[in-house]
């Protein structure tokens, strides 16, 4: 049966909400609602980091421990799982938890405003590993912006916890925890606020039963981009369908051929498993956003809402891979080379959903992507650039190259790749190759690259691509 109450815990209680306004943030929320006013709003787009608050849920018979941005996701995401604020760490005694312990001694907050974020991002570093090193420590709070510490200090913060227990009292009271999350019911949600509606089936039966009556709907996977059409641009979304909650969605497949990933597998998953394969893959996906973004973020939302800047696509495109796409009646194969109209346009028609994504193996290809962006982490690009070469006895017997934010959608290379096709790997070559860009692209001018400094990049970045497979060196830091 389906219901209109989202459950989840917090306070070790059981919140039901019946038929909530789906369009509220899970932030708006906790200030407004609950009255938690650490948790603050910065950017209202997942891009500071001071709205961070840890979400948990079932994962078998244990808690799995996400930081999450609550500006960006709206309320029936916390359905089934355990919302924890900042205030939540301080103990019933009022013992600050080792984390906020940390910070104190480390001297990790001066104006204060970003400081709950940081805590609740190194939260969720402490809850879900055993080890801190710079390198997880600095990916945990990439997502966090601080204007006064240098973030050394805080740093530092998370070194010291190495050196302290790993028992604190979530651990004391993980059986009753899980009891609780256990009592919280899993049917279909299905809510009605006035002129708006939320449905979040469980399996791709429901969701195509749902998608027949409601044609017109938007399709949620991770939200991070979606969401913004209500924190900044003050709309209203009438109709939403969550695919989160499907599990058909969330898989990763390997076999001789190809990989298959789910839609709805969430991006921190994915770049796991891809590292194995295309580590230049995951370093772009280390870069796509901050962990908080990583976690709710899926690669079928990535690739369904046709940026001209989704750093997954030029990627996608230069491996030329395949969309597995939900009809009503049945699935058809799509390239990804294909799916891209217009601006933010694509070939899924009504009622249509991205199922999965196959990714060809290329057992001897030489394989290089980049993303460029004013900030190392957690920034929008201003290009991306991939590219996929067969190279036999010193000759190119093929290449794609595709690239992001230098048209109105993710797009091929084309002219560029014929010129260096069948040719010898040589600097001549490739020098004289990068002019053909010109003929490829005609970028845009805007706040994040002029039109000239996107094409001299592209340019550069082909350039680059040829050194590094010369001098089988990284020629960057990652």
């Amino acid at each position: 049966m389906d219901s209109g109450v989202v459950k989840f815990l917090f306070n070790d209680k059981i919140f039901e909400l019946s038929n909530p306004d789906p369009n509220q943030t899970i932030l708006n929320f906790i200030r407004t609602e609950l009255k938690k006013t650490g948790t603050k709003e910065g950017c209202a787009e997942g891009g500071c980091g001071a709205c961070t608050v840890v979400v948990g849920e079932l994962n078998k018979n244990n808690i799995k421990y996400m930081a999450v941005n609550a500006c960006i996701s709206f309320l029936p995401f916390l359905n089934g799982k355990q919302l924890l604020v900042v205030e939540n760490l301080i103990s019933k005694e009022g013992k600050l938890h080792p984390v906020q312990e940390a910070m104190v001694k480390c001297h990790g907050s001066q104006c204060g405003f970003c400081t709950p974020g940081f805590v609740m991002s190194l939260f969720s570093m402490y809850k879900n590993h055993g080890n801190y090193n710079n390198e997880l420590i600095k990916d945990s709070i990439s997502g966090n912006l601080c204007r006064c510490t240098g973030y050394r200090p805080i740093v530092d913060a998370g070194k010291s916890l190495n050196k302290i227990s790993k028992i604190d009292q979530f651990s004391k009271n993980k059986t009753k925890t899980i009891k609780l999350l256990k009592k919280i019911n899993s049917k279909n949600i299905f809510i009605t606020n006035q002129d708006k509606k939320y449905f979040s089936p469980k399996t791709i039966k429901d969701l195509k039963k749902i998608i027949k009556k409601n044609p017109n709907a938007n399709f949620l996977s991770g939200g991070t981009d979606l969401s913004l059409k209500v924190t900044k641009e003050r709309k209203d979304i009438q109709n939403i369908i969550n695919l989160k909650d499907i599990k058909e969605l969330d898989f990763i497949k390997k076999n001789k051929k190809f990989i298959e990933v789910g839609a709805a597998t969430p991006l921190i998953k994915f770049e796991k498993f891809i590292k194995k394969h295309y580590s230049d893959f995951n370093s772009v996906l280390k870069r796509y956003g901050s962990i908080q973004i990583r976690n709710v973020g899926t690669i079928g939302g990535n690739i369904a809402t046709a940026s001209p800047i989704g750093d997954t696509l030029p990627v996608l495109l230069s491996l030329n891979a395949e969309l597995v796409i939900e009809t009503l009646k049945n699935k058809k194969i799509l390239s990804i080379n294909e799916f891209f109209i217009s601006y933010r346009k694509t070939k899924l028609k009504k009622g249509e959903f991205i199922y999965s994504i196959r990714i060809p193996l290329y057992k001897n290809n030489i394989f290089k992507a980049y993303k460029i962006s004013k900030r190392f982490d957690d920034d929008i690009s201003s290009l991306c650039a991939s590219f996929n070469l067969e190279i036999n006895n010193n000759k190119i017997k093929n290449v794609l190259i595709a690239f992001g934010g230098m048209a109105e959608i993710p797009k091929r290379a084309k002219i560029c790749e014929k010129s260096l096709k069948n040719k010898h790997l040589s600097i001549d070559v490739f020098l004289k190759a990068r002019n053909y860009l010109e003929k490829d692209f005609n970028p845009i001018d805007d706040m994040r690259a002029s039109k000239n400094y996107r094409l001299e990049v592209a340019k550069n970045l082909l350039i680059k691509c040829f050194h590094e497979i010369k001098s089988k060196k990284l020629l960057r830091v990652n």
